[in-house]
């Protein structure tokens, strides 16, 4: 606080009025590094007053006219340093205060993600064309209807022998995007509900020589579901066909196997067809 005199005319004559001089403090503010103070500095001519903190009271009246009390700004900084770690809190933070613009590339990693991400109702997460998702998890919610599925087939007539159980082999690969059947074998890369179709055309190349046709399907090398024909007329040629549902658990695997009995010698399998897909 600083005292000064002030002119002042009276009855023609000049007068010095004691004035003073007080600084207040009225805000600070801090923004990452510096802290901001609002300082103002009062002339103030005459009146009696008191200073509490921010708050400047006259008790005494102030005079009439103008340059009573002059207002001085004083905008002064003070340099506090770079916070140190974990100081700044989430609540000291602005929101939408962190824009995109304000990430450098590359400066949020993995590490830093939730464990969970969560896509409120009304928004989309989209995979640009060539990105690829790896699940190394278990898919919770996904469509997984029509995935691992294949298809395979016989085109060349297949010799077997007569009335022996024999596994069928498959001369063509319709598809198998997902690399799911190999060596004429279904195996299940993941636990789930899968559905499978199987055929085939057998014939004795002889007139009613065919006298029984088994058509199965094998579980991890053990009878799953089995078709049997048989009748008291033999026949020259007899289709089969099954389709089944089945509750396969990781790497259990599926097979096709057939017997067909035309007394001695060899039988034939003309056509054949094998496929699947998992729907749950």
């Amino acid at each position: 606080m600083v005292t000064q005199p002030r002119n002042r005319y009276r009855g023609g004559q000049v007068h010095r009025t004691p004035c003073q001089s007080v600084l207040l403090l009225v805000a600070t503010d801090s923004h990452m590094t510096r802290t901001y103070s609002l300082l103002i500095l009062l002339f103030v001519c005459c009146p009696a007053y008191t200073l509490s903190g921010t708050s400047l009271t006259f008790t005494g009246t102030v005079p009439s006219g103008t340059n009573n009390v002059q207002v001085v700004h004083l905008g002064l900084t003070q340099d506090v340093g770079v916070p140190s770690d974990d100081t700044i809190s989430t609540v000291k933070i602005q929101d939408n205060a962190i824009t995109t613009v304000k990430i450098q590339d590359d400066a949020v990693t993995s590490a830093k993600l939730a464990n969970s991400l969560n896509i409120t109702s009304g928004n989309s997460l989209t995979i640009d064309s060539g990105a690829t998702i790896t699940n190394n998890g278990t898919a919770s919610g996904f469509g997984v209807a029509g995935t691992n599925s294949f298809a395979a087939r016989i085109t060349s007539e297949l010799t077997i022998a007569s009335n022996v159980d024999t596994k069928l082999t498959f001369d063509t690969e319709e598809f198998d995007y997902e690399g799911v059947f190999t060596s004429n074998t279904f195996t299940a890369p993941e636990a789930g509900k899968y559905i499978f179709s199987a055929n085939m055309y057998c014939n004795a190349n002889t007139t009613n020589a065919v006298r029984s046709a088994q058509l199965w399907i094998q579980k991890n090398g053990s009878d799953f579901h089995r078709l049997i024909w048989a009748s008291g007329y033999y026949a020259t040629e007899q289709p089969m066909t099954t389709t089944v549902l089945m509750d396969l658990a990781l790497n259990d695997t599926v097979e096709v196997y057939v017997n067909v009995n035309r007394g001695t010698g060899s039988a034939y399998i003309e056509k054949g067809f094998f496929g699947g897909f998992r729907i749950q």
